[in-house]
């Protein structure tokens, strides 16, 4: 773990950039170039293993980006991905081969589960997976095989929180790399290296981006662990295109701004939506009396823009909420400037097998909501209007009646 210079909103603004006196722009060069020339032969080969040979191996605009995310983190280097699939299942292939074994949470991106169930079993890699919240089980399925331990905190869609001291008290026992995909808590809300976690992963589409215009990913971590995948990275080729870049460091430079509006937005919507009374659930673990609510405090500055609520009705009345909204858009995909709601069973987990949803507690009558940065009382209409649908309809089945 790195030791931090500045306070976080400054590294998202200024990390990763020279604060030299120079001549020259204020915002990063666009690097737009598959590829660079170079003097002689010689020239050639020394820059083999620089970010000025070819954009497949890296980019000056990468660098600087990739720079900035390590400060914000406080690892000791990151890499960017062409998206946040792309860097889970790179840094994955790169630590475990043939034979090996794999530890995982049950709630984690149904991407991600897909990919452990029924890709990695072709490379004759195996994956116990296990609750969430029970570090006992954690333990009991490690194997001397075992090469990783992969959770997701705070998870998708119900926002669970993991306690990363236990996991990465875990691994370290048994000399087992820990990974964490990080993408709803941010560098903002937790660094999850500060609780000794080895390698943390993002979907830079989501927050880290902020704004719905392009798909990236994130590795950070340990010198020793980001050399070992750039080499995977370079061979597999999901790089990042440069402009793309270009567009993440203007995102990350109001991340921190961004997610501590959406911290207090999303909280003053969960606050709204446990007192209603067609709502049966809600999960946010800032919430008082949220049975997480002790761990997310002292692990999290915030508890980020996504939460999920469960309706009093069926399936399809929450396809009607979800439906009748017009400030939370309907569609996939969470931590940018726009509200955005979708129905888990139908987008992230529509993948998972519905036997293993009802294991995670995702259900039919579940709504998520990824809380932007619009006017809170705005959205808190908003959600009032949709979730009026709920009486609407039994008014009208008792007329019918």
């Amino acid at each position: 773990m790195k030791k931090h210079k500045f306070h976080q909103e400054t590294e998202a603004v200024r990390g990763g950039t020279s604060l030299h006196k120079k001549n020259g722009p204020l915002a990063t060069p666009i690097y737009q170039t598959s590829t660079f020339e170079v003097t002689d032969n010689h020239e050639q080969v020394r820059a083999t293993d620089t970010d000025k040979f070819y954009t497949r191996y890296g980019n000056p605009t990468h660098t600087v980006v990739e720079n900035s995310i390590a400060e914000l983190e406080g690892t000791d280097a990151a890499l960017l991905f062409s998206s946040g699939m792309a860097a889970i299942t790179t840094s994955i292939l790169t630590l475990v081969k043939a034979g090996d074994h794999i530890v995982a949470q049950r709630d984690i991106y149904g991407g991600v589960t897909k990919f452990l169930t029924q890709w990695l079993p072709k490379l004759g890699i195996e994956t116990t997976f296990v609750d969430t919240n029970d570090i006992e089980q954690h333990a009991a399925a490690i194997r001397t095989n075992t090469k990783i331990i992969h959770i997701e905190s705070p998870t998708n869609p119900m926002v669970k929180i993991v306690d990363l001291e236990e996991i990465a008290a875990l691994g370290k026992k048994h000399n087992i790399v820990t990974t964490i995909d990080s993408t709803f808590a941010t560098p903002i809300n937790c660094r999850p290296a500060e609780w000794g976690i080895d390698l943390v992963l993002h979907s830079g589409t989501k927050y880290l981006a902020g704004h719905g215009d392009l798909i990236c990913g994130v590795a950070a971590g340990r010198s020793d662990l980001i050399e070992q995948i750039h080499k995977a990275r370079t061979t597999l080729g999901c790089s990042m295109d440069p402009h793309a870049a270009f567009l993440l460091l203007r995102g990350l430079k109001t991340l921190a701004v961004r997610v501590q509006r959406q911290n207090e937005s999303a909280l003053r919507i969960a606050e709204f939506l446990s007192a209603h009374p067609k709502v049966t659930r809600v999960h946010y673990p800032m919430l008082k009396g949220h049975m997480q609510y002790e761990l997310a405090r002292k692990q999290l500055a915030g508890a980020g823009g996504v939460l999920s609520f469960e309706i009093d009705g069926t399936g399809e009345d929450a396809c009607r909420v979800s439906e009748a909204l017009s400030l939370f858009t309907l569609a996939p995909s969470l931590g940018g400037v726009d509200s955005l709601v979708s129905l888990p069973v139908l987008t992230s987990h529509a993948m998972i097998d519905p036997e293993l949803r009802k294991k995670m507690g995702v259900t039919e009558q579940m709504i998520r909501l990824s809380v932007g940065v619009e006017n809170v009382e705005d959205l808190i209409g908003d959600l009032e209007k949709g979730l009026a649908v709920l009486s609407r309809k039994r008014e009208q089945v008792g007329v019918m009646g």
